[in-house]
């Protein structure tokens, strides 16, 4: 035992410990290997001298001279590197006419710099430049002489920090020493502003620049003014949030020296490939005057505006989306930071939320919403909370097979749709109330409808068609008569009700054509396209679901009701409707081409876009069967510059002397065929200096201008610190600085509507009235702009608005002045351009003088 525990031991001990350590120590002294002098190799090239020389160790490179060692691109019109101190240097070389070029550019990694001279040890990586030339995130940084520490840590003396691209910039601050670290910031000691050259009062102890990629959180400055009523304010100041890549929030505040105040949220989110949108939340509690004065007057208001809108790729089969825009009726009458013309000048605020979803496999879909409609004029406010729709896509239960439809029966589709609402109506003074809901109505609505066409006659096509509706309330009218106050007494029945209807319809229409050919001229030929229809519908009569109540003390008078008079449906129709349709629409064309034109296609030019007439004949009235005769034509002339549209309403029946309708042919009663009852044009003509590229317009733009709505009514007045801008930046945009002379690019646009009524032999021109919107290019850096209107009826002009702009090239300016009316206002604004330095501005703003009322 002993001569076992003697053994083992020693051998475990010894070997083992010592062959670990050993071997471990040899791994580390003689396997390391010394650090190499340098850790890439240095490729050179040169367009015009590589010289070697080995004596001194030195290579010299001139004329484009290009380094590469590692992540470090260096370019230079000369180049020296010295192994012996690990140097090299960069320099720009003097051309035959004495003018610096070749600047050397170096590059590291990602950041590159431009400047006079560099001096750069690719050992320790450490670097001295003269004249340094950088620009980190949109500003540019100029510096007399820097010392490189490292990568990304920088010392510069005598600094010029400007977003100016020329050589001699418009402004710079001017820094004596500050430390830059790329991507960052920069800190710098006393820093002054310079304009033109000329140093300014405006100095600072002491400046720090975020230099970070992407959004940053910061202050956002407020403008300042005064007014009238509530004295000095300062407006639109706050704080910007970036909570995260996709969301940002600012928050903003006004103040008045009488006591008013306001706020506003604004936000901003986005994922990508899934869904984007914004939210607006303004709130603003106003005092007008003093107290004690007979003007005194306190207000509150608010608006709150949403956007959201999904991506197509996140999902084909549903979407979510919302525009919503309610608040205060008055608040873009009395607001005193609200600037949006549109708004201002339109009487509607209206919001809609919805859902989408379609149900794969099946022709059902489905949609969700929530509307709202606001009267700002009445305070009237209407809302769907909310409605559900679901409808199913024409199906074709008779078709042959595979699907064949090639007759009648075969083409015979059947449509379902199913409604649900409940429908609130309320006032400014109960929205968010508990009020708003007391009087809330709902219902569901079923819709279904066969029809089909058929050719008749050859020439003809004829559409019958059938259509049933069935409708669900919750409650009904219920009127009972009492005789002690001799009165009928309406009560609300809650329970389950319907009614159902039916009606028919068949139409019958074709299309045919002429065509005038002519042999000399341009004109090739005209061509005269006219659709005539008829149509019949029939519905009978369903008084049967009205009741009677007892009107009065007689036992015989009655009064016959409808219990669904107030649904939100209708009621059931009463009485049989049995009518005749007639449509007549006509389009003229022109083919054209020139004597001297080599297109093998003629031109097609429209004379007359539309001319249509439509009237009706109830079969079933006993007087007054014939409708008024609806007419509408439209046109463009002046290569579409000029739209033109007119309507008119022409009665055949004549009136009284009291202008009631009788039922007696006008022309019977010693009149023409037709009354003209009421008329209206309109027309919109676009002119310009040069031709108007249509297709390079956005979509917004051509719904814009569709709409009317690109500024004849007057541009909005942004504050400049507004986190939420969809107008593309138009930074990227150079134009050309060269003298006019004659052509100095404009556009005018005139918007002209004229109303005409005669219903009771008024013959009155209800209104009368031009609009017109304009540019002017004086300079390719002065922009002149307006907007304004005449009431020609009223004899007053409509909201005028004045805007003139300057590109001071790093700079802008800007003043926006409405001269009278009651907004009643000017804005003026000189700033930097750059994001950046946006805080780096003067704007001055008058707040209209508005009376709360």
């Amino acid at each position: 035992m002993k001569l076992s525990d003697t053994l083992k031991i020693p051998l475990k001990d010894s070997l083992v410990i010592k062959a670990i350590d050993s071997l471990k120590k040899k791994s580390k002294d003689s396997i390391a290997k010394p650090k190499e002098f340098l850790e890439s190799i240095i490729i050179h090239t040169a367009d015009s001298l590589i010289r070697q020389d080995l004596k001194n160790k030195k290579v010299l490179l001139y004329k484009n001279a290009h380094i590469n060692y590692n992540n470090i691109d260096l370019t230079a019109g000369f180049i020296e590197i010295d192994n012996n101190t690990n140097i090299i240097t960069a320099k720009g070389i003097k051309d035959s006419i004495g003018n610096y070029s070749q600047r050397p550019v170096f590059k590291q990694g990602s950041e590159e710099s431009t400047q006079d001279t560099i001096k750069f040890n690719f050992k320790t990586e450490k670097a001295k430049i003269w004249g340094l030339r950088t620009e980190q995130q949109g500003i540019i940084i100029r510096g007399e002489v820097s010392k490189k520490h490292n990568d990304s840590v920088v010392f510069i003396k005598n600094i010029k920090l400007t977003t100016s691209e020329k050589e001699h910039p418009d402004y710079y601050i001017g820094i004596k020493r500050a430390k830059f670290i790329q991507n960052k910031k920069l800190v710098a000691g006393s820093s002054q502003l310079v304009i033109a050259d000329v140093p300014t009062p405006i100095v600072m102890p002491f400046a720090y620049v975020p230099l970070t990629k992407g959004r940053t959180s910061g202050v956002l400055m407020p403008t300042w003014g005064e007014n009238n009523r509530q004295g000095y304010f300062l407006q639109n100041g706050g704080y910007y949030f970036v909570v995260n890549d996709n969301f940002d929030l600012a928050l903003l505040g006004d103040i008045y020296t009488n006591g008013s105040w306001g706020m506003r949220a604004e936000s901003g989110y986005a994922k990508r490939y899934r869904f984007s949108g914004n939210f607006n939340f303004k709130y603003e509690n106003l005092i007008n005057s003093l107290k004690g004065f007979d003007d005194y007057s306190k207000s509150t208001n608010y608006n709150i505006r949403w956007s959201h809108s999904q991506d197509t790729k996140a999902s084909p089969n549903s979407r979510f989306s919302a525009s919503v825009n309610l608040g205060s009726s008055k608040f873009f009458r009395q607001s005193l930071n609200e600037y949006n013309t549109n708004s201002f000048l339109n009487n509607n605020l209206s919001s809609s939320v919805s859902y989408y979803k379609k149900f794969v496999g099946t022709p059902l879909n489905m949609s969700l919403s929530v509307t709202h409609s606001q009267n700002t004029n009445t305070e009237e406010i209407a809302m769907t909370l909310p409605s559900l729709q679901v409808n199913m896509d024409r199906i074709y239960p008779f078709t042959g097979k595979n699907g064949a439809k090639t007759n009648a029966l075969q083409k015979t589709g059947l449509n379902y749709s199913l409604k649900a609402d409940n429908r609130i109506k309320t006032t400014d003074a109960f929205f968010f109330k508990k009020e708003m809901f007391q009087n809330a109505q709902s219902g569901i609505q079923h819709t279904a409808s066969l029809n089909t066409n058929m050719k008749a006659l050859k020439f003809f096509t004829l559409s019958p068609s059938a259509n049933y509706k069935e409708v669900w309330y919750f409650d009904r009218l219920n009127k009972t008569y009492d005789e002690v106050n001799n009165k009928i007494v309406t009560d609300t029945v809650s329970g389950f009700n319907a009614f159902r209807e039916y009606s028919g319809a068949v139409s019958l229409s074709t299309t045919f054509y002429g065509m005038f050919k002519f042999k000399k001229g341009n004109i090739e030929a005209i061509r005269h396209v006219v659709r005539p229809s008829v149509s019949y519908s029939y519905r009978p009569d369903f008084s049967n679901y009205d009741e009677i109540v007892q009107k009065s003390a007689d036992p015989t008078d009655f009064l016959e009701y409808s219990p669904f008079q107030n649904g939100i449906y209708g009621s059931p129709g009463r009485g049989i409707s049995n009518s005749l349709n007639f449509a007549l629409d006509n389009n003229l064309e022109a083919k054209v081409r020139k004597k001297d034109s080599t297109e093998t296609e003629a031109k097609k030019i429209i004379l007359l876009n539309n001319l249509n007439f439509s009237a009706s004949y109830n079969i079933a009235a006993d007087s007054l069967k014939w409708s008024p005769v609806g007419v509408n034509a439209g046109t463009k002339l002046f290569k579409d510059q000029l739209s033109l549209n007119v309507r008119a309403t022409l009665d055949p029946y004549a009136i009284d002397a009291n202008g009631r309708k009788i039922n007696t042919f006008n022309i019977n009663n010693g009149g023409s065929l037709f009354r003209l009852t009421n008329a209206g044009v309109t027309m919109n003509y676009s002119l310009s200096s040069k031709k108007d590229d249509k297709g390079k317009k956005t979509a917004a733009e051509k719904t814009a201008e569709e709409n009317n709505s690109d500024g004849v009514f007057g541009e909005d007045l942004n504050v400049t610190n507004q986190q939420t801008d969809n107008k593309a930046s138009d930074k990227n945009k150079v134009k050309e600085t060269k003298l006019y002379q004659s052509a100095i690019p404009w556009t005018l646009k005139l918007a002209y509507s004229l109303n005409y009524t005669n219903a009771n032999r008024e013959q009155e021109i209800s209104s009368n009235s031009i609009m017109f919107q304009g540019d002017i290019e004086l300079t390719p850096k002065w922009n002149v702009g307006f907007n304004s209107g005449y009431d020609i009826k009223n004899k007053g002009f409509t909201y005028t608005q004045l805007r003139f702009s300057r590109d001071l090239d790093s700079w802008k300016l800007n003043f926006n002045w409405v001269p009278f009316g009651e907004r009643q206002t000017y804005y003026f604004f000189i700033g930097v351009k750059s994001s950046m330095l946006s805080d780096l501005k003067y704007d001055k703003r008058q707040v209209p003088d508005r009376r709360l009322f």
